[in-house]
């Protein structure tokens, strides 16, 4: 566990001094080939770099950050756009957490594209919620594999919500501006549509949109017209989701990928696909009522994350990992000594 520390360390240090000469490289370079070229080998960097961290909270955290979110932005910074591009530019204490963070800063009510609702349940209860799935694992091998993998949806669901609003937070004191929400009520989804790209970790969706999903669209809109052209532009921003899901269950994992991760999502590609073709077809009158399409969406979410999403995870050793790491974090507490995740074992698995 000290060598992580220590690896981190190295890993934060390295991406923040790379942040800085990325935006001095802004100034200096406004726009064209040299801007390009000066920040591209910043890019490469950011996708090694979290392979020098090996645990689930660490790791895949700063995988999903900076290999995938942030090395995107740069890459839109690079080209005169995205999140980090600001005329004036942005100040460093703008540019280092916007790029570090799933975040994005909130733009007045009439251009939000959805609205900033608050989770129905508290942190309070999901912190209550998750205590009680840490007991139920306890008893996994008296039950079904299946009801294990359904509290692990709910599991994934709470962190993932309560570590990206914790980061948001931080965020926010440091740059003193309102964020959008990072999730919108994923469970009130009324399609695929509606639960990727307005509901479901809203972060990558907006890093997706300009980085894959317009190019594709702008360049094939030339050979079948704009209408259709978005369908392909769909698969290929599934498929790349899939590509940086391997390459974060990798970093912390060290498993071979098995293309399970991305076959869910070339899955849901294709099927939110589907669902666009449908529904440009048929008028609005015979679409389903959210009351059924609503379950209907959650329950293929749910149901086709059992066949591919979660056994790359169980394979990982994710569970397991999570687990112990929290344990040696909890034994660090109480001892101030660092203990490796190797050396205990956790009760409940």
């Amino acid at each position: 566990m000290e060598g992580e520390i220590k690896n981190l360390i190295l890993v934060w240090t390295t991406i923040v001094a790379s942040l800085c000469y990325c935006q001095t490289a802004g100034k200096i370079f406004p726009s064209g080939s040299l801007r390009r070229l000066s920040i591209f080998p910043i890019t490469c960097l950011f996708l090694l770099l979290p392979l020098k961290l090996t645990t689930i909270h660490l790791g895949a955290v700063t995988s999903f950050f900076i290999a995938w979110l942030a090395t995107f932005k740069l890459i839109l910074f690079a080209f005169n756009t995205g999140p980090l591009h600001s005329n004036p530019p942005l100040p460093l204490s703008h540019f280092i957490p916007l790029a570090c963070f799933p975040i994005k800063i909130q733009k007045s009510d009439t251009e939000l594209d959805q609205p900033a609702n608050k989770s129905r349940i508290s942190f309070a209860t999901k912190i209550i919620i998750l205590a009680l799935l840490i007991r139920v694992y306890g008893y996994k091998d008296h039950l079904h594999p299946k009801i294990i993998w359904f509290c692990y949806c709910i599991h994934i669901y709470f962190m993932l919500e309560m570590l990206l609003s914790l980061f948001g937070a931080i965020a926010k004191s440091l740059t003193q501006v309102e964020l959008e929400p990072q999730f919108n009520e994923p469970y009130l989804a009324t399609s695929l549509q509606d639960f990727w790209g307005r509901r479901w970790n809203l972060m990558v969706p907006k890093i997706l949109h300009p980085t894959v999903f317009q190019p594709v669209r702008s360049v094939l809109a030339r050979l079948m017209g704009r209408k259709w052209a978005a369908i392909p532009a769909v698969m290929s921003t599934f498929f790349v989701s899939g590509l940086m899901h391997e390459l974060v269950v990798y970093n912390f994992g060290r498993v071979r990928p098995s293309g399970e991760m991305m076959g869910f999502f070339v899955l849901h590609g294709a099927s939110l696909s589907v669902e666009i073709v449908v529904k440009k077809m048929l008028p609005r009158k015979f679409w389903l009522p959210g009351f059924v399409s609503g379950p209907l969406t959650v329950a293929y979410v749910i149901i086709s994350s059992f066949w591919l999403f979660f056994p790359p995870f169980i394979r990982a050793g994710a569970d397991v990992k999570g687990c112990t790491e929290t344990l040696a974090f909890m034994e660090f507490v109480k001892t101030r000594q660092l203990v490796s995740p190797t050396q205990l074992t956790c009760p409940f698995l």
